[in-house]
């Protein structure tokens, strides 16, 4: 997945995710103190980690053997 001309591409869809999932309209969603508990810390430490492992797995290297 090194060299794949869609790299680029898939790199810029991962910020726009990213981009979106930290908007502040739908971080505000979670911030809800009057109806209970916050679920703001659960939903930004997923979505941080959905974004870290998807980079991981866009940007690592081939698993199989090297030609």
């Amino acid at each position: 997945m090194l060299n794949t001309p869609r790299r680029g591409e898939r790199l810029l869809a991962l910020i726009v995710l990213a981009a979106v999932l930290f908007s502040p309209p739908l971080v505000l969603v979670f911030d809800r103190p009057a109806t209970g508990p916050s679920w703001l810390p659960l939903y930004l430490f997923a979505a941080w980690g959905l974004v870290i492992a998807l980079a991981a797995w866009l940007l690592e290297g081939p698993s199989g053997p090297r030609e």
